[in-house]
């Protein structure tokens, strides 16, 4: 089931003299997309860092980001077909596996002694951290950060090596780091709409190959991969 990609991504092969399908998608997406196409070339990144990359010309095939916000802008420039959603993913805040703040709640994390890492603004994943706090009415908890990273593995390595008492990732990323780290979930009535879209790069010479890739994505046999990953279907 998680090879469903490999007659995708190996169309043409070496033999023919073909490279693989480039794919730039969210970090967050690291896992579960190596998983579906072992033989893709990937750059995964933050959404923002990919969007600024094909604006500079980098050759991809593929863009998934995870937030709408950034195809649809490159599409509005015309340098993406039009954007499809395929999954969406919510938040949690992760602390290390031992927990040694003691950290239970959003009320936690504006203590004095509490060491949070976050998103950068306009990462999804900083984005979507500061519209979870908003709807919490405790943007107070910003003051408590000492570090904003660009993408989430970011935030989650630094929850993981100690470096923080806490972070905002996704429950994704959370659940892919097992017991190096402990999830605390937020409840739903303060989540971010946290949104995945992918769209074809109009250059790319492998159109064929990315059409197939969007349709399987959006397909019950790519849905059940990314569904057991912790992402949820659009």
């Amino acid at each position: 089931m998680l090879v469903v990609l490999v007659l995708i991504v190996g169309c043409g092969g070496e033999g023919a003299g073909e490279e693989p399908l480039t794919v730039f998608a969210a970090a967050s997406l690291t896992d579960v997309f190596q998983e579906l196409a072992p033989g893709a070339r990937f750059n995964f990144a933050g959404s923002d860092e990919l969007a600024t990359q094909i604006r500079e010309g980098a050759r991809a095939d593929l863009y998934a980001a995870a937030s709408p916000r950034y195809p649809a802008e490159l599409h509005d420039e015309g340098l993406l077909e039009a954007p499809r959603v395929f999954a969406t993913n919510r938040l949690v805040v992760v602390v290390p596996g031992g927990n040694p703040a003691g950290i239970a709640s959003l009320g936690d994390l504006t203590r004095e002694d509490v060491k949070l890492v976050i998103g950068a603004r306009g990462v999804p994943i900083g984005d979507y951290t500061r519209t979870v706090l908003a709807a919490a009415g405790r943007m107070d908890v910003l003051a408590q950060v000492v570090s904003e990273e660009e993408d989430v593995k970011g935030v989650l390595g630094k929850v993981r090596l100690g470096e923080a008492d806490a972070g905002f990732v996704y429950a994704t990323d959370a659940l892919a780091a097992g017991v190096a780290v402990r999830m605390i979930e937020l409840p739903a009535a303060i989540q971010a709409e946290v949104r995945y879209a992918v769209a074809i790069i109009r250059s790319t010479e492998r159109r064929e190959d990315a059409e197939e890739f969007v349709d399987l994505l959006l397909s019950p046999r790519g849905q059940e991969p990314l569904r057991e990953a912790g992402f949820a279907s659009p």
